[in-house]
């Protein structure tokens, strides 16, 4: 589960993370902090997390004693899990979390034709994370389609 207000842009790889493959998104990944951000459809320019935030707080979720974590917010925690991994397609269900709790739940659809995102989030921020949790899981499960595509696409 990672926290909702972050926003990866790359892999971190040398995190020092005992399992990176068990990470939420699949391994350890640099971003920003966006919990200044409001509305959520815009993220600000964010905040640069150091190396420790990023492996205690934003990759994890559940922060509580992150210093960047609002009071008020809908959720804690964001996790993923793909659910049908067909030929032309992948499917992942999302589970945003408040207080150990479903919050909100739905389905992403990617489509390896066009290599395009048909269902998307309407958080850049979550959408940005199952991205990066796809390119994870593909790396890990499949030569069959070029990852390079996945992150960063969104139509």
């Amino acid at each position: 589960m990672a926290c909702p207000f972050f926003l990866p842009s790359e892999k971190f790889d040398d995190g020092g993370w005992l399992h990176p493959s068990r990470l939420p998104l699949g391994s350890g990944w640099r971003g920003l902090c966006t919990a200044s951000s409001q509305p959520a459809t815009v993220p600000s320019p964010g905040i640069v997390p150091s190396d420790e935030q990023l492996k205690e707080f934003c990759n994890l979720g559940y922060a509580a004693t992150c210093p960047h974590l609002p009071q008020e917010r809908p959720w804690d925690a964001v996790r993923f899990s793909v659910t049908c991994d067909c030929e032309d397609r992948i499917f992942l269900d999302y589970v945003c979390e408040r207080s150990h709790r479903p919050g909100e739940h739905g389905v992403l659809e990617y489509v390896f034709d066009g290599a395009q995102w048909t269902r998307l989030h309407r958080d850049t921020r979550i959408q940005k994370m199952a991205e990066c949790y796809l390119d994870s899981y593909l790396r890990k499960t499949s030569s069959r389609k070029s990852t390079a595509a996945v992150v960063g696409t969104s139509s």
